[in-house]
């Protein structure tokens, strides 16, 4: 039988796959979910384990560290155990631990349940995208991107609005509780729908150790620089210091090995093919953008704004709902509109949401956020979802688990570099703001003065003795420098993120035109 002939029965996928591909894609959108949940809830989850809300921070930085690892030998571990195994082990073990998140008594065991955890799930998310490379035909690859796209934008966008809700209507514990239905309703999908095919033990015998190794310490210790330097002050702290070299030497030794070993477990050959390349780099400027807003605006919310874990979620929910009724569209623009043309219409929207954020005052809050938070969740799906094709066109079958776990790990490091790079932004501008402000700021500027006397006498109005009003009414004034110091440095930040994206727009240049039927090789 001819080729031609073929190729209508090859576009056909049964509705066990299909059935199938949409429990990977749950798993993968639970692991991404859980990057962003715990974010609005910090502060009932610290004081809840006794611990100060820096010490807190490691509840997310532990699940991060362990998830861009886990992401990283993925693709080795599914050749090995095959991907129906390895996909039930994962996601077994993230349902163990997060159940045992719930249980924590203190920061130590959530730490280190939430670093299982991210191992455990970290796993879900690289294996969906090679879901869709090996269960779907080229034909229907786009639509398998689209809902892979969901769970990449959709699931931080809505992450926060069900921490937020579920921590103040029922505890913090039901963040990690809420894993369980679909969890089991995952397991029993892959238990029933994916292939059973034979492990391939033999492997380990050839397995690139010191490759795995150096790639997790080297991995590992540049999240941890990443996710704390901010907090430690950079190189100023002697740990930060220590593991910058780390991550340096071992990123180094990790690079030398897959490039020069024969059978490396991630084939960085795969910078070869142009589209990828460009596409891993626009995908890393998008994790910055995604991840980096995410942090923004729930910071903000509650610093300036000082709203609840509920209302930062009820804000952010107007970037992940929208998503819901755009990606299904996204296939259809695929076959009709050039690819890149897509891409960067999404950066442009992406990138002016950015810049509608970088005017803010006093007023600004969860009415204003809606039309920026609006815009961004038209923009997401246009680069993820089309991106997504580009970067996978022309792949060979025995890249695509490299070329999963490079391009998952570049979004995962680009919004940590982003949260680096805001967060360090955030706190200079503002002491800037703060300082320049000051030096308006005094009892010789009459304004001041003025200022100060009325509150002076609505506080003493009140009841208050003439003493302490005119202290209260200091502190009144000193709350207000800070708070305009802080606005003027979020509005600055997200400036910065606007810029980028727009700038990004550039790499499309390098991206080669993709043919509406591309996809990846059938032929390893």
């Amino acid at each position: 039988m001819s080729g031609n002939a073929k190729r209508p029965l090859e576009q056909k996928v049964s509705g066990k796959n299909w059935l199938g591909l949409f429990g990977v894609m749950l798993g993968a959108f639970m692991a991404v979910l859980d990057i962003q949940i715990t974010n609005s809830s910090l502060n009932d989850i610290s004081g809840a384990l006794g611990s100060s809300i820096t010490e807190g921070s490691w509840i997310s930085t532990a699940y991060l560290v362990a998830e861009i690892v886990a992401i990283g030998i993925s693709g080795i571990l599914a050749n090995i155990f095959s991907l129906k195994r390895y996909l039930i082990f994962s996601a077994t073990g993230f349902l163990l631990f997060s159940v045992l998140c719930a249980f924590s008594t203190d920061l130590n065991m959530m730490i280190l349940f939430r670093a299982c955890q991210g191992i455990t799930g970290g796993a879900l998310i690289p294996l969906a995208f090679n879901a869709i490379l090996t269960l779907l035909p080229p034909s229907k690859q786009s639509i398998g991107m689209a809902i892979f796209g969901m769970t990449a934008t959709f699931g931080p966008s809505i992450g926060p609005t069900i921490g937020g809700w579920l921590t103040d209507n029922y505890g913090w514990q039901w963040i990690f509780y809420i894993n369980i239905v679909p969890g089991v309703v995952m397991l029993a999908i892959l238990w029933f729908c994916l292939e059973d095919e034979p492990m391939n033990l033999s492997l380990f015998r050839s397995l690139d150790y010191f490759g795995i190794i150096s790639m997790a310490i080297g991995l590992g210790s540049l999240e941890y620089v990443l996710e704390e330097g901010e907090r430690k002050d950079w190189f100023g702290n002697p740990v930060i210091v220590r593991f910058a070299w780390i991550a340096g030497i071992f990123i180094s030794l990790f690079l030398v090995r897959e490039l020069a070993a024969r059978n490396p477990f991630l084939n960085l050959g795969v910078f070869r093919h142009r589209s990828f390349t460009f596409s891993v780099l626009i995908m890393a400027v998008l994790g910055l953008g995604l991840y980096g807003t995410v942090y923004l605006v729930p910071l903000y919310l509650s610093q300036v704004q000082h709203y609840s874990a509920l209302e930062i979620g009820e804000t952010l929910m107007w970037v992940g709902i929208p998503q819901l009724f755009i990606i299904p569209f996204i296939p259809k623009l695929l076959r009709i509109i050039d690819v890149r043309l897509i891409i960067g219409f999404g950066l442009v929207l992406f990138g002016v949401s950015c810049l509608m954020d970088a005017y803010m005052d006093l007023n600004f809050a969860m009415n204003q956020f809606r039309a920026s938070n609006i815009v961004r969740a038209l923009g997401q799906p246009l680069i993820i979802v089309p991106l997504l094709s580009e970067a996978t066109a022309g792949l060979p079958k025995d890249e695509i688990g490299s070329a999963s776990a490079i391009f998952n790990m570049m979004r995962n490091l680009g919004g940590s570099v982003g949260i680096a790079l805001l967060s360090t932004l955030v706190t200079r501008r503002e002491q800037f703001h703060s300082v320049r402000i000051g030096e308006t700021v005094t009892l010789l500027t009459p304004q001041v003065v003025a200022r100060i006397g009325s509150l002076d006498s609505m506080l003493r109005g009140k009841g208050l003795d003439r003493t302490t009003a005119h202290g209260t009414a200091l502190t009144i004034l000193n709350g207000q420098v800070q708070s305009q110091s802080l606005i003027m440095a979020y509005s600055e930040a997200f400036y910065v993120v606007g810029l980028i994206l727009l700038g990004t727009l550039g790499a499309l240049i390098f991206l080669p035109k993709l043919a509406k039927s591309a996809g990846p090789s059938p032929a390893g």
